[in-house]
């Protein structure tokens, strides 16, 4: 999570950055670790930001400096720390450019995702990575009758589905699972997490000797701002055929 690619960063140009406004939070054991009403947004690659915490807001007294220093081609060396709260350690959690060549970022602070036991925009829980500001989700319910099929075998067909149109994705069509060939349908181990929508469970699909894993997806419990596609099933449409009325 938020990684930059290995050889892709060319220098200050790489990294954008924008001020927040949201109050942020970090916790660790029940401690936070963070609490800051300034957080600041870094685009380390362009798929969605990271968030930067002012030191001034982070409890320096958790913080124990470690012998680990890294090296980004964009942002300069980083120096490391453990965070050490609630009786427990997590190694290397944090690090500081505190002579990178992107001057808006020396006065901030670095956490790993992982390493936080919760994060917190405002009173929200933040899930998986950061929220980037300009992405949007918008999920219409279509009259567009669309049908998935996958070697000439229909697996879902409605005349009412709906569409998830996000910022910067292709759109993603979903279906009730009573358009849906569940029977064709294999449970899955395989979960993802999103953000904005939630937590995914997968199925994959299997038609004769041909066992296509993890092409179909739904959100059980889905965030509040996708609530309209709880339950509903969607499918890498770029693996199968997508037939969407009138396209």
């Amino acid at each position: 999570m938020c990684v930059e690619p290995a050889g892709t960063a060319t220098g200050r140009e790489r990294v954008r950055t924008e001020p927040g406004a949201k109050r942020l939070r970090g916790y660790v054991r029940g401690v936070a670790v963070f609490d800051t009403t300034h957080p600041l947004y870094v685009w380390e690659h362009p798929r969605y930001p990271c968030y930067y915490i002012p030191l001034a807001d982070v409890r320096r007294d958790l913080l124990v400096p470690s012998d680990t220093v890294t090296h980004s081609p964009s942002r300069g060396d980083a120096r490391h720390f453990s965070v050490r709260a609630g009786g427990d350690e997590r190694v290397d959690a944090a690090w500081q450019y505190t002579a990178s060549p992107v001057e808006e970022l020396r006065g901030h602070v670095r956490f790993a995702w992982e390493a936080m036991d919760a994060w917190f925009e405002e009173d929200d829980e933040v899930y998986t990575h950061a929220r980037d500001p300009y992405t949007r989700i918008d999920i219409l319910a279509s009259s567009r009758p669309a049908r998935v099929e996958l070697d000439g075998i229909v697996l879902a067909d409605s005349s009412h589905p709906y569409v998830l149109f996000e910022t910067r994705l292709r759109p993603r069509w979903y279906f009730a699972k009573s358009d849906v060939r569940m029977d064709l349908l294999l449970p899955a181990d395989h979960v993802t997490h999103c953000p904005y929508k939630g937590r995914a469970e997968y199925w994959s699909v299997r038609i004769g000797e041909r066992l296509e894993e993890n092409l179909a997806w739904s959100y059980r419990t889905p965030l509040p701002e996708s609530e309209r596609i709880a339950g509903l099933v969607a499918f890498y449409d770029e693996r199968v055929d997508l037939v969407i009325a009138g396209s």
